[in-house]
């Protein structure tokens, strides 16, 4: 019998559900998933949906335990059965990536939707990406936009960056560069790479904001060194556009701390 179903025969320790969740994510929190997992296995056995949820994804990771998918499905579907809303974004993401069970972007679609529906914002952020992007559901940018704005109404960066793609692109709305600028700066000061990029872009080429080499330049060196594919678009070109004096200046500024966060 393996390990962690021995720990969900035991029975829940004294006090409330709610302590002892509290507890084991504060021993997650230190990295010690095994005494987080010694918590969450009682409460999973008695069927709270998120204890199940957690022990599901230190499965999908191997966190504290060795990583075995067929009972990451197993725990994760007990908790998206549950109602839970993590459980069923991570159930989601395997059937995306067909880790476990078999790829079904059909039911990886209908798990971020049922969690999106129930305010998981990173569930929303991907369901709005799937709806917008067409690849593995049918596109639909009004859904999409909707989406992303309640996931970017929980701070979800990329989600802002997205909004930002929406109004570039005109997908389903009238293309607004100064909106775009808006929401791509609101990305970029969360650290979104990619809204870094477009953020640097449109100082380049001072579409929806005056037009600013060094400040481009700076939010370019930000996306490139994030890791964002669009800031090689861009990079070459506006770098060229400056003196030695104003790339300087751009390795300054792009060295200081994000600027505070726009609400």
């Amino acid at each position: 019998m393996r390990w962690i179903e021995a720990l969900a025969r035991k029975k829940p320790q004294h006090g409330d559900v709610s302590a002892q969740m509290a507890a084991a994510y504060d021993a997650s929190a230190r990295g010690d998933y095994a005494r987080a997992l010694e918590l969450w296995a009682p409460l999973a056995h008695t069927g709270v949906a998120r204890a199940q949820s957690n022990i599901g994804a230190c499965f999908s990771e191997g966190l504290g335990v060795e990583r075995d998918l067929a009972l990451a499905v197993k725990w994760l579907t007990l908790a998206a059965g549950g109602g839970d809303p993590v459980g069923r974004r991570n159930l989601a993401a395997l059937h995306f990536k067909g880790e476990g069970v078999e790829q079904s972007f059909e039911h990886a679609l209908a798990l971020y939707r049922a969690a999106a529906e129930q305010g998981d914002a990173p569930a929303q952020d991907m369901l709005s990406w799937m709806l917008l992007e067409g690849e593995v559901a049918d596109p639909d940018y009004l859904e999409a936009r909707r989406w992303a704005e309640a996931a970017a109404a929980q701070d979800q960066a990329p989600s802002m960056t997205r909004l930002g793609m929406i109004f570039h692109n005109a997908l389903g709305v009238e293309r607004d560069p100064a909106q775009a600028v808006l929401w791509w700066r609101r990305g970029a000061e969360r650290g979104d790479a990619d809204g870094q990029a477009m953020l640097g872009a449109a100082y380049h080429l001072g579409a929806g904001v005056a037009r600013d080499p060094v400040e481009a330049m700076a939010w370019l060196l930000r996306a490139r060194a994030g890791g964002s594919a669009l800031a090689r678009q861009f990079f070459e070109a506006a770098r060229a556009a400056l003196t030695l004096e104003q790339i300087t200046e751009a390795e300054r500024r792009a060295a200081q701390p994000l600027p505070e966060p726009a609400s």
